[in-house]
């Protein structure tokens, strides 16, 4: 199998690891709060992680590192998960889970700007037309009004672009689930902090939906997901596998519908297709300078 092959299928199954994000956020939040949420999710996550790396003897990274360590760390575990959680607050989940059809523009712009990637330019027209189908579809039922969620998510998406290709670029050099798992350590005392100075729920009264919403979000969006994400856009190209995240909506609103009986119009079937196309066509554009070095075994 080649890089570019093998970096497909895992950022596919980094993508549908994420589309159970929001969803999971939703169910979460019946019984913690977002600044909670954020705290918890990211200190269990870096417990895991940081067992990992003492098991696993890996090196510590280098000084030139740190910084970059700490974008992914507030985009992928702060400022996304946090900003998502209150977005939720004001717009319900199926509404949240639309805009993240704008995440492979992000990614795409940040691959440019902090990657060295240089897309061909048909890439761009199919990246643009599949984030307008799927944010056409977000502000649909919204008759073109914004609101303080939409604002939020909005805000998320950027962050969040910003942390998956700083990620990217460090995964070729560290490896993949090494990326998240050091940037994870990084916010573990923070995140730490800022759960022993928030109110703790009263745990007795946590429904089990709301533990089942931590643990996904907490295992899987936090730490397993990344590992086959940041991997994948190492190997076949930030900019290219990114465009897989246009699939992440339409997942996540399956999910939705399936979990916590969110309505789904029968509208998404040809959304689906023309994101499907959009995808392809991006991939097939695609082109990214060979990375410098490469990409450690994970």
């Amino acid at each position: 199998m080649d890089r570019t092959t093998s970096g497909w299928i895992n950022g596919l199954l980094g993508a549908l690891i994420f589309s159970g994000s929001l969803p999971a956020t939703r169910l979460a939040m019946g019984g913690f709060d977002p600044l909670y949420l954020t705290a918890a999710r990211a200190a269990i996550a870096g417990g895991l992680a940081l067992v990992m790396l003492a098991a696993l003897r890996q090196p510590r990274p280098a000084l030139s590192d740190i910084v970059p360590l700490l974008v992914v760390a507030g985009g992928a575990v702060l400022g996304f998960p946090l900003l998502s959680a209150m977005a939720l607050r004001h717009i319900d989940t199926a509404h949240s889970i639309m805009f993240t059809g704008l995440l492979p523009l992000a990614t795409a712009i940040f691959a440019v700007l902090r990657g060295g990637e240089r897309p061909a330019p048909a890439f761009w027209l199919f990246a643009a037309l599949g984030s307008a189908a799927v944010t056409g579809f977000a502000l649909r039922d919204g008759a073109g009004t914004a609101s303080m969620g939409d604002a939020l998510m909005l805000a998320a998406i950027l962050v969040c672009g910003l942390g998956y290709a700083e990620g990217a670029v460090l995964a070729r050099r560290l490896g993949g689930w090494q990326v998240i798992c050091w940037a994870l350590v990084l916010a573990l005392p923070a995140m730490i902090g800022l759960m022993t100075a928030l109110p703790a729920p009263r745990w007795t009264q946590v429904p089990s939906a709301a533990w089942a919403g931590l643990a996904y979000v907490a295992l899987f969006s936090m730490l397993i997901g990344f590992v086959f994400w940041y991997r994948g856009l190492a190997l076949g190209g930030i900019a290219s596998v990114g465009q897989l995240q246009l699939l992440q909506p339409l997942c996540g609103l399956a999910l939705a519908a399936i979990l916590i009986d969110e309505p789904i119009g029968g509208s998404i079937v040809a959304i689906t297709i023309v994101v499907a196309i959009c995808v392809a066509a991006a991939r097939h554009f695609a082109k990214r300078r060979p990375a410098l070095c490469p990409a450690r075994s994970s």
